[in-house]
């Protein structure tokens, strides 16, 4: 490289002033240069990036198109879910209600059935008493019979007149006990 500096500066040319051949050359490569990339090259690298940008926009479509899709689902579903859970509040609150009558309906029933027992058994047991104070009736008439005859020294054998008798104690016994009772 000594020897260029030295040769040009022999040569009693400046150095760092390239030769003009060198620029014409260089700036008809260059043109040709460029008009191959203007030509051939960009045309290929625009083609190129609308490709992508095509495909990227339409992957952003796509996916906007998507996420709407999705949103809908979403919000049909929440919708849905919000159906089902009234349905099943007021399926809820209907069984309560149809338990609670049936409830009602039992205690009715059975209020009903008690007092129906209850009278029958009040029933059975005035008829019991009826049939208790008859019997005693008679029994204490026949007793009352034997023991007036006994004390009179007369047979009562009369029917009517043993009725009498009878009736006229049972009163007496009788008003005693509500007196007794007061």
């Amino acid at each position: 490289m000594d020897q260029v500096v030295l040769l040009a500066a022999s040569e009693g040319a400046n150095p760092l002033i390239p030769n003009v051949w060198e620029i014409l050359v260089t700036g008809i490569s260059f043109a040709i240069l460029m008009f191959i990339v203007v030509k051939f090259v960009v045309p290929g690298f625009e083609k190129t990036y609308a490709e992508r940008t095509e495909a990227i926009e339409g992957n952003i479509a796509k996916a906007e198109k998507a996420q709407a899709e999705a949103s809908a689902a979403l919000d049909e579903y929440k919708a849905q879910l919000s159906d089902a859970r009234a349905e099943a509040n007021a399926i809820r609150e209907e069984a309560r209600a149809e338990g609670a009558q049936i409830l009602a309906d039992l205690k009715a029933k059975a209020a009903s059935e008690s007092a129906r027992i209850t009278e029958q058994a009040q029933v059975q047991i005035a008829a019991e008493r009826q049939a208790a104070v008859t019997s005693l009736r008679a029994e204490v008439g026949t007793l009352a019979t034997e023991l007036a005859g006994r004390i009179i020294g007369e047979t009562l054998e009369d029917d009517a007149r043993a009725a009498r008798v009878v009736d006229r104690f049972l009163g007496e016994l009788e008003n005693e006990n509500a007196g007794a009772a007061r």
